[in-house]
């Protein structure tokens, strides 16, 4: 596919950021808005190198990430679409590209620069925006790579950046007080004395955050009047009537347009039925339900989505290029997209049990509706699916389900 076009060059070094002051005002208007405040543990004495682990919620996430880190110089792993017409710029500031949810050594050997220079290697190990406020899933092998750099490991875990530009409505909803707490886990020292298993282990429980729970918690109210609008992309399932693809959302109201039932979602991030008890007044309660009725599908063996899609293709950071219409079937074996491009038919694969996340996107830059992020070393491939009977989140949550169908001692 796409044979006569050049590819961006993954082997290029990390370049050592510059313009670092600058970077800093820039983010200070975020963070002086949403009146971030920043608590560091176990930091004193801890200077770079070491590897950063943020959380990911939204944007506003790498803007604390720079106010955690001043002065000092970080590399952030940036997806490949964030460099598309600037990658001169993202390459200045010290960004490394990847693409999404790839088995990728050479990305290794560029973190294994950064910290050789004496810098911090951030990564958003999640590897995307959490659909609902929760963690989403991590890769084992983020111990493995603690190991493999031998400096300290710090983890930088923001709240309140879902709850205030939710990936499923990115508008900025002007909350205040949002929090970050920056923690060092391990020592270099630590790090050389510990298994992976057990880098891993503590990673993970430091990853565990729920963005609404907080928000309840702390009386974080919110009074944005859209606040609700896109709830259905992530509730795509009524709770009542079970219906799938049939949910839409306006203001603060979240609808099953199939049985006519209804909740509002208040100003504490909470859903309240129009009438009779609510199920699930917490979001993320309802979104595990989800996932529970797709882990039962990948059980029974009848898990499977088939349907049409436009593709685009990004093989490198100039422009999305169009590949035309595909027919794109995830099923128990895994996600097949096949369609014919510039006369020739192709057929690409992507195994269930080699893949343990998918990226996703909602209304993707208002072209074609929500779209599933396929890629391969070489190429990454915006797929949109056509029609209604489909969501993109329960094609998230069934990537996730089979791995673990296929691999049952995997840790979740």
């Amino acid at each position: 596919m796409l044979d006569n076009v050049p590819r961006y060059d993954m082997k290029k070094p990390p370049m050592r950021m510059h313009l670092r002051p600058l970077m800093g005002l820039l983010v200070l208007p975020s963070l002086l808005s949403h009146r971030n405040k920043l608590t560091k543990v176990n930091m004193e004495g801890i200077k770079p190198p070491y590897l950063l682990l943020c959380n990911h919620n939204a944007f506003m996430d790498m803007t604390v990430a720079v106010k955690a880190t001043f002065p000092h110089r970080v590399n952030f792993v940036v997806a490949i679409d964030g460099f598309i017409g600037r990658e001169w710029l993202l390459r200045l500031i010290g960004c490394i590209c990847k693409r999404k949810f790839t088995h990728d050594a050479q990305l290794i050997r560029q973190l294994r620069t950064v910290v050789q220079n004496g810098d911090i290697a951030a990564i958003y190990p999640e590897a995307r925006y959490s659909l609902c406020g929760t963690t989403a899933v991590l890769p084992a092998s983020v111990g493995k790579l603690a190991k493999f750099l031998k400096v300290p490991v710090v983890t930088l875990i923001c709240h309140g950046h879902h709850v205030n530009s939710p990936f499923w409505n990115t508008a900025d909803h002007k909350l205040k007080g949002t929090e970050a707490t920056m923690t060092c886990i391990f020592t270099a020292d630590e790090v050389a004395s510990l298994p992976h298993e057990v880098i891993m282990d503590k990673i993970t429980e430091m990853f565990q955050y729920d963005d609404f729970a907080w928000q309840k918690e702390n009386r974080k109210k919110i009074t944005y009047p859209k606040r609700g609008e896109g709830l259905h992309k992530v509730l795509y399932q009524c709770c009542e009537c079970g219906t799938q693809y049939r949910m839409s959302s306006s203001g603060i109201t979240l609808k099953c347009d199939a049985c006519g039932r209804s909740w509002t979602m208040d100003e504490y991030g909470e859903l309240h039925a129009s009438e009779g008890e609510t199920r699930f007044p917490h979001i993320p309660d309802w979104y595990e339900w989800e996932r529970a009725n797709v882990r039962k599908e990948v059980e029974d063996g009848t898990y499977g989505i088939h349907c049409k899609a436009t593709v685009e293709a990004l093989p490198n950071a100039k422009k999305y290029i169009p590949i035309g219409e595909a027919d794109l079937t995830h099923d128990m074996t895994g996600f097949t997209l096949s369609g014919i491009e510039n006369g020739k038919p192709y057929e690409i694969k992507w195994p269930a049990a080699s893949n343990y996340s998918v990226h996703i996107e909602y209304d993707y830059l208002g072209k074609h509706g929500d779209c599933v992020d396929l890629n391969t070393l070489k190429d990454t491939l915006y797929t949109y699916p056509e029609g209604r009977d489909f969501s993109v989140t329960k094609m998230s949550l069934a990537t996730e389900e089979l791995y673990f169908h296929y691999h049952p001692d995997a840790k979740r």
